[in-house]
């Protein structure tokens, strides 16, 4: 038996009073005098015998009484466990990612654990509880029970290693309290095994909800398959977790106009193609007929008008039909120049400076390319065969390119491409291995090779470069090369060219790193704002001349259509989604991990974790045997003669 208030049985020592009363006879009793003196004594005899009888019955019965009310206020109780810990501490993780959203028996498994909680806690019992994005420490139910209620999904999950060690730091410092940690999750398959560290002082439970789902259908991506000069051809594609579905109806809206619907069959993947206007502006939004997870079921894109990329090329004696020829009217504001007839004022409102051999590069135009360079702009330098490298190198210097070195004369072939080099990222839907090599006649060295596009059989590199600066290593023309007839040549060259002007996408994706690049030229104090309705946030931004990039990652926190804003004035729209990786219905099998104790309901974990500290109550029993001992008294005193 244990005791709430043991202190309290030092009263216990106030039994002394009653004794003491009982031992000495406070009262005198006087003598009197009779003449039938044997008569006297047998009554007196008598009387002394029953009179000690009652004496110690009273004294018993009064002791009893003030045991028993000390022992009343002392709160006996006997625990109903062997392991039983009177100090306990809870912490829950529950997991709202957007898997979560899945039905079980009684609604989504969010909602589910949630109710578990509220009608499961005493709304006074104090733990922490933490979710993916909110934490809540040493609070009560009835503090948290607005929070739970209200309490959103979130587009990303923290990883189970990171849910356990937080939970760890959420307890306190008390070594002889028991810790139950419990984490509430659908417990979502990852790439890695699902594992955690052995800890002797937290007690790990795993709640694993589980899914009545069959089948989950997600959209994934849109991209532009084909344009014409009226029409973009759209293709969606769509992926299913589970059981194959039947008639999956797609619709296209532009706002909240319906612009066409499809439908499909899905085993694991399918797709469909919608036909937009070309040079349209679509605010578009794609919405599926899907019982599964719901946030998957929607997503958003844009079509924004799009400006003509400018080039500007630089040429001496050197032809530039080749390029005429890449950078074509319907994407490209294409503009040639001699050297001697060149206009120093063009220079800062293009997106792109090709150098075409020149032979020298004078001071003039070397500071205003590096001020180009600076202010975002990308620069294209083909070498002359005959050129003066010294005024080269200045150049290299400033716009932090590998320099060239010594002329070689020795007839090279083009024979590697760098498909991991940002530049020709997507250029290629397979490593082309068989290609007709393009040769060289004359080529530069460069002084190092790290940023190599293109090289020759040697290992030397052929086009170098990274960002906005890339320098080939020979003249392009007939006479020296025929790189101008090789298929190279278009993804290399047009590449370079659309990445000199980073046109927003159809989408971005929520909780990666966006790099978003708005061509808009603002006076000193301005900035862009991101807006939704009456939220507007001021992103990260790089402003140059021509352009203002964005930097987006974390916000915004709900997949949408956002304004672009320069004050009040929309420049365009972006599109956000959400990462479908909580789109898998694949779960983990926790039969294979040890050391914790495993459960499909939340409400049972609870349940098991207070039976620990549930007691069978004694102070009841003291009160009633303490009013029996006073009844007992009354009764010896009012009826024991």
């Amino acid at each position: 038996m244990h005791f709430k208030h043991p202190e309290l049985l030092y009263a216990l020592f106030l039994l002394v009073i009653p004794i003491l009363i009982h031992l000495f006879q406070l009262r005198r009793f006087q003598k009197v005098q009779f003449t039938n003196v044997k008569f006297l004594k047998a009554v007196e005899m008598q009387t002394r015998k029953s009179s000690q009888l009652k004496k110690w019955l009273t004294l018993l019965s009064r002791m009893l009484l003030l045991a028993c009310a000390i022992i009343a206020f002392a709160q006996p109780y006997i625990p109903n466990t062997e392991n039983f810990n009177e100090v306990q501490e809870t912490v829950i993780y529950l997991d709202n990612s957007y898997s979560m959203q899945a039905n079980g028996k009684n609604g989504t498994l969010l909602n589910e654990a949630i109710q578990d909680i509220i009608n499961t806690l005493p709304e006074d019992e104090q733990i922490s509880l933490f979710t993916n994005t909110k934490t809540f420490r040493n609070t009560s139910l009835k503090a948290l029970k607005n929070d739970l209620i209200q309490l959103e999904y979130s587009p990303t999950q923290l990883n189970y290693d990171a849910a356990f060690l937080k939970g760890q730091e959420l307890f306190s410092k008390n070594t002889t309290a028991t810790k139950n940690l419990i984490l509430v999750s659908d417990f979502q398959q990852k790439d890695n095994p699902l594992s955690f560290e052995t800890d002797s002082i937290v007690q790990l439970n795993l709640v694993q909800p589980k899914s009545s789902l069959v089948a989950n259908v997600s959209i994934d991506s849109v991209y532009v398959e084909n344009t014409t000069a009226e029409t973009l051809i759209l293709k969606v594609k769509l992926s299913n977790q589970g059981e194959a579905v039947e008639n999956v109806t797609i619709s296209l809206f532009n706002d909240d106009a319906l612009l066409a619907k499809s439908a499909v069959d899905i085993n694991n993947e399918a797709e469909t193609t919608f036909s937009i206007p070309n040079n349209a502006v679509i605010n578009g939004k794609l919405v599926i007929d899907d019982a599964g997870l719901q946030y998957d079921n929607t997503f958003y894109f844009n079509v924004n008008t799009r400006p003509k990329i400018k080039v500007l090329a630089i040429n001496e004696t050197a032809e530039d039909n080749f390029l005429k020829r890449i950078y074509t009217d319907d994407e490209f504001e294409y503009q040639s120049f001699k050297l001697n007839a060149l206009n120093f004022s063009l220079i800062p409102d293009q997106n792109l400076i090709i150098i075409n051999e020149l032979k020298t590069i004078s001071n003039a135009l070397r500071n205003a390319l590096y001020k180009f360079w600076m202010d975002g702009g990308h620069v294209v330098i083909i070498p002359s065969s005959d050129a003066e490298l010294s005024t080269y190198s200045l150049l290299f210097k400033d716009i932090k390119t590998s320099a060239l070195s010594t002329l070689s004369t020795n007839p090279k072939r083009i024979t590697s491409i760098n498909y991991n080099h940002p530049l020709l990222a997507n250029a290629f839907y397979s490593k082309v291995t068989n290609f007709q090599y393009p040769k060289v006649e004359t080529a530069y060295r460069f002084t190092s090779n790290s940023n190599a596009v293109l090289s020759f059989e040697d290992g030397s590199a052929f086009l170098s470069g990274i960002d906005n600066a890339y320098v080939f290593a020979s003249a392009l023309n007939k006479a020296n090369t025929n790189f101008k007839n090789s298929p190279l040549i278009v993804p290399v060259l047009y590449n370079i060219g659309k990445q000199s002007l980073k046109l927003p996408q159809l989408y971005y994706t929520i909780g990666q790193p966006n790099s978003i690049a708005i061509n808009a030229t603002l006076d000193q104090d301005d900035i862009l704002t991101l807006s939704s309705g009456e939220t507007s946030v001021i992103p990260l931004q790089k402003t140059y001349s021509k352009t203002v990039v964005l930097e987006t990652e974390d916000y915004p926190e709900t997949a949408g259509i956002l304004n672009v804003k320069n004050k009040t004035q929309i420049l365009q729209n972006l599109s956000f989604n959400h990462n479908r990786t909580e789109s898998n219905l694949s779960y983990y099998d926790l039969q294979s991990v040890s050391n914790v104790s495993i459960n499909n309901s939340l409400a049972s974990t609870i349940d098991n974790i207070k039976s620990n500290t549930n007691v069978n109550a004694l102070w009841k029993w003291f009160v009633i045997f303490a009013l029996v001992f006073l009844v007992v008294e009354i009764l010896l005193l009012k009826y024991l003669k």
